[in-house]
């Protein structure tokens, strides 16, 4: 049995936090509640009583309590703390190091894994403020969900619904499995997806990359306990869970974010980049006499400058879709390339953007060939290899 502290922000996505502690008490946890004054106004501090069968904590000024110092006693007696929902204003509080309540204070006072689950309108979630404080709570540590995508009780739609309460659950039992989690305290990049290239205002250049063997290897290493950063191009993808996900469009983008995105401790560069672009007409091509004749312009080479940054990730891994000759082209890739691993696939039979794939793990020392499986399960064997990889070298 593992002890939960839930801290219960003001939001109306309050009332799920009920379907949390039940759901966490099913799986055969202990959770205690700190309900903030916001979020009394949306649920009772006799709710949570009564669902966690313990005392609820609202005020730091109880006489009692904190003659024990019970701010302290709250964040050390807790292997986890969750913050559900977490509103805008409470992130902020977080991220500013603010100690003005019961809450702020005790999460301040923690060396406790925190989980945060962000839930408040989707303009308050895209903005500016906001965008830096999560990035700044992920900074110090905390594990950061994003939130869903739907209609919300303002009446608007877009990011910003709490993930449910299932969701949460499971991302809190990862937090808690320090034994399955080899990767802890590790920063791994992930690329994936494809690159669109502008040609003008309406069209560009694209391939058929999915990115869904990208996005379950980022899966698979925030399962693992990577902190991962998912690079990614345009695709129709939910982030997995427990992952930092930048969106960018252009080869150009992504190795810029890219190079903001290290140091790390391992890369693995899944995308499809474009290996060309145009210079962009500013305005959509017409018909005219003939096709428009596009100058081809090279584009970056992220796989190349990450193998050769500095510092270096420890392993720099790669991928390879080839349609012929797939184990020699991989072999030459990862010369030229500089970088430790190549993953390569014969995408000549429609595997790019198909649900399975087929592999082979190519290194310096030799070729592995791995059965044809879902691309989940390839990711998981991966971030397995992976980790171990790392493990072998600290």
């Amino acid at each position: 049995m593992k002890r939960i502290l839930l801290i219960v922000g003001g939001g109306i996505a309050a009332y799920k936090a009920c379907e949390l502690i039940r759901i966490l008490r099913r799986r055969g946890h202990a959770v205690r509640c700190v309900l903030t004054e916001g979020g009394s106004h949306f649920v009772t501090a006799m709710t949570l009583a009564a669902l966690s069968e313990d005392k609820v904590y609202t005020t730091l000024w109880d006489l009692k309590d904190e003659a024990e110092m019970g701010h302290i006693q709250l964040s050390r007696q807790a292997d986890l703390i969750l913050v559900v929902p977490a509103t805008a204003d409470l992130i902020a509080r977080m991220a500013a190091g603010m100690a003005d309540d019961l809450a702020t204070t005790l999460l301040l006072a923690t060396d406790t894994p925190v989980l945060v689950a962000p839930a408040m309108n989707v303009r308050m979630w895209d903005h500016a403020a906001t965008r830096r404080n999560i990035a700044q709570l992920r900074s110090d540590g905390m594990t950061v969900l994003d939130p869903d995508e739907g209609a919300m009780a303002c009446g608007e739609y877009g990011s910003g619904r709490l993930p449910e309460p299932a969701v949460i659950a499971d991302a809190a039992e990862a937090l808690l499995a320090p034994a399955s989690r080899p990767l802890a305290g590790r920063h791994v990049l992930v690329t994936a997806g494809p690159t669109h290239e502008p040609i003008d205002p309406v069209r560009y250049i694209a391939n058929r990359s999915s990115g869904r063997q990208g996005y379950a290897i980022a899966e698979a290493l925030a399962r693992l306990g990577a902190r991962t950063t998912l690079v990614t191009g345009p695709v129709g993808l939910p982030t997995p869970l427990g992952v930092r996900r930048i969106d960018v469009e252009t080869a150009d983008e992504m190795a810029a974010a890219v190079a903001a995105a290290l140091p790390a401790d391992a890369a693995v560069m899944v995308a499809a980049v474009a290996d060309w672009r145009v210079a962009p007409a500013m305005h959509k091509i017409k018909k005219g006499s003939g096709a428009p004749t596009l100058s081809l312009i090279e584009n970056p080479d992220i796989l190349a400058a990450v193998s050769h940054a500095v510092p270096r990730p420890r392993l720099v891994v790669g991928f390879a879709a080839e349609t012929e000759h797939v184990i020699e082209h991989a072999k030459a890739k990862l010369l030229r390339k500089g970088c430790d691993w190549i993953v390569a696939n014969d995408v000549s039979q429609g595997v790019m953007g198909g649900p399975a794939n087929q592999v082979h793990l190519v290194t310096r020392d030799g070729v592995e060939t791995w059965p044809r499986d879902a691309k989940e399960r390839v990711a998981a064997g991966l971030a397995e290899r992976i980790a171990d990889a790392l493990g072998a070298e600290s």
